[in-house]
């Protein structure tokens, strides 16, 4: 079986076919441009126009422990905001939120300083003499574009949203663009966690805007299995 890690770029589809592309307009970005293992599939999704962390693997058993709202695995996301989000604000969040119906598990919640990502492809859309600011959010549940609609909720639209973690994984090691297998000790560590028969407690870190659960990501290990978007895109118009 394969475990694969991935660092998703902006606008780039959480599938491997764009099932909406026709002959009228132009084909987006999947994870095709970026990701040639077969048969392996995304543990969960991340929105067109969100980044970072993606597991992919070909076990149905791990992926659906992990994504069934009974076992509450964590997801740790910064969050670049429209304006600068009060306490009141942040404890509603922190409580939870009513979106469509739906009251939102407590979740942990902060402000963090500005973290060090690169670039996006499409700059965020700034309001003139409105500022911004980031959150980190750890939740327990992953409804749709939930993160925005929560900040939404609370009068801080999102305007970059970033997934940093999955369980006991993190971006640690990888560039945009960049995908490496799991570990041993990561695989290993990640099946005890999931395993509900023992279970393993995982927390945020609280002096570091960079939260860690204890698995160790091997540094330059993604290099070899570097695809940028730029170049994906100049071997399709290659063989067109």
């Amino acid at each position: 079986m394969r475990y694969l890690l991935f660092n998703k770029p902006y606008g780039v589809l959480t599938q491997f076919t764009d099932r909406l592309t026709d002959s009228n307009r132009l084909s987006r970005d999947t994870l095709k441009s970026y990701i040639e293992v077969p048969d392996v599939y995304p543990v969960g999704r991340l929105d067109r126009d969100s980044e970072g962390l993606l597991l992919l693997t070909d076990d149905g058993w791990l992926a659906a422990q992990l994504i069934h709202p009974q076992y509450g695995h964590k997801r740790i996301y910064w969050a670049q905001v429209e304006g600068i989000p009060t306490d009141s604000a942040i404890q509603k969040l922190q409580r939870g939120v009513t979106i469509k119906g739906h009251q939102t598990l407590p979740a942990k919640v902060r402000a963090i300083a500005e973290p060090r990502l690169p670039e996006r492809s499409v700059p965020i859309r700034y309001r003139k003499l409105v500022p911004t600011s980031w959150l980190e959010l750890c939740l327990t549940e992953g409804k749709n574009r939930q993160v925005r609609r929560m900040t939404a909720a609370v009068g801080f639209p999102t305007l970059r949203l970033v997934r940093t973690q999955i369980a006991c994984l993190t971006l640690q090691g990888l560039d945009l663009g960049q995908w490496r297998d799991l570990t041993p000790i990561e695989l290993q560590t990640l099946r005890k966690l999931v395993n509900p028969r023992s279970p393993t407690g995982i927390s945020m870190s609280s002096k570091s805007s960079s939260p860690t659960l204890g698995c160790k990501s091997p540094r330059n290990s993604a290099s070899r299995n570097t695809r940028s978007s730029r170049s994906s895109r100049q071997a399709r118009r290659s063989r067109k």
